[in-house]
């Protein structure tokens, strides 16, 4: 079949990215799924900073590619061998494929799938086939996703079968946003009631954060961001106290206000200086929680006493420490009940045409959430 998709086939193109154009919106070739494999139409996708780190060259990918990866559809068919799915059924996606067979997988932690994220590295689907072509040249896909698209093929093992009664413009969030941040908080670090919490960089994923902290019954809860208006976000959603950090001194304003640091500090930026500062905000026998994505050729430097000396932990947190098939399920039961008010998050809805409008917007850090709906 044929179908839109928005393409990546050049990194680091210079913004604007409405006169540069990263993403060529394109009419492609899409094979028919394969074994283990399913046709979904992709009804809302997010515009991440995990997308954008394509785009500027933060991090790469194999060229030419259909990005995105936050996303939720129907699926349209089924291949041989697929179980647990239908057509008709909507799905949110994975971006780490479960393969169920590896080490981690057995361990209970499949958001780091060893034969996953090898397809994820190569962009290719966990079966190993690459389903869309251009002019007989395949195109990989992102994360296993590859969203930015009409339709799409994923592995089944990219898939969550979810209630048909959650609209798929919020059923998005979950497959980044929601698992990454309140991922984080409930899974990685595990924030104990009445612990305190600061959350620095309040995107989407940060913002998801301050809604974990808030479910986890953390108390105070420090929201930290170098833009104001999303600090009135995260007081909307919980935060206790905000601080805008480069107009004041953050670490300094965060440890006076929490009686010498938090036990828990979340770094959500994808900026080493904010993961530093996130470090630093945490008291002695404090927890730091790097959630964001920095350029690869970053190094973050410590005063390596202070780990043993202060009884500090440094730990990494990806997808939210999440599986997806079992706290989905929770996610949603919880933005049911309107526990996880996740609308705040979402700034606006657009086309596919205007993808790279989004990114400018997502870039200058005037939006938390934008849904590209492929299909309007």
């Amino acid at each position: 079949m044929r179908t839109q998709a928005a393409v990546l086939f050049e990194m680091e193109k210079p913004r604007p990215y409405a006169a540069s154009r990263p993403l060529e919106v394109l009419e492609v070739e899409l094979e028919g799924p394969g074994p283990g494999e399913v046709l979904v139409e992709v009804m809302a996708a997010g515009l991440c900073h995990s997308d954008l780190s394509a785009i500027d060259g933060t991090r790469p990918w194999p060229l030419p590619i259909v990005l995105g990866h936050e996303a939720a559809g129907i699926v349209r068919a089924i291949g041989a061998g697929v179980r647990g799915l239908a057509e008709g059924d909507h799905v949110v996606f994975s971006f780490v494929p479960m393969c169920g067979l590896c080490r981690y997988c057995f361990q209970g932690r499949p958001h780091l799938c060893e034969r996953g994220v090898q397809a994820n590295r190569e962009g290719r689907l966990l079966t190993g086939a690459r389903r869309f072509y251009l002019e007989g040249r395949p195109l990989h896909h992102h994360l296993g996703v590859a969203a930015f698209a009409r339709y799409t093929v994923a592995a089944q093992e990219s898939l969550v079968p979810i209630p048909r009664d959650i609209p798929l413009e919020k059923a998005a969030l979950f497959g980044c946003a929601i698992t990454t941040g309140v991922g984080a908080v409930l899974n990685t670090a595990r924030v104990e009631e009445g612990a305190s919490v600061a959350v620095f960089g309040l995107g989407g994923v940060g913002l998801a954060a301050v809604m974990g902290a808030v479910l986890a019954g953390a108390h105070p809860i420090v929201a930290v961001d170098l833009l104001p208006h999303k600090l009135g976000l995260a007081q909307a959603l919980g935060a206790t106290y905000t601080v805008v950090a480069g107009e004041e001194d953050a670490v300094g304003v965060v440890r006076e206000l929490t009686g010498g640091g938090v036990d828990y500090a979340f770094e959500t930026a994808g900026s080493v200086e904010a993961m530093l500062m996130a470090y630093q905000a945490t008291r002695r026998g404090g927890v730091t929680v790097a959630v964001g994505l920095p350029h690869p050729q970053k190094a973050l430097v410590l005063p390596a006493v202070s780990l043993a000396a202060e009884e500090r932990t440094l730990k990494g947190s990806y997808m939210g420490s999440s599986n997806p098939r079992r706290d989905l399920a929770r996610f949603l039961a919880l933005y049911r009940a309107g526990r996880l008010p996740l609308e705040a998050l979402v700034s606006r809805t657009l086309p596919l045409e205007a993808i790279n409008e989004g990114f400018d917007r997502l870039a200058q850090g005037e939006v938390v959430r934008q849904i590209v709906v492929p299909t309007g």
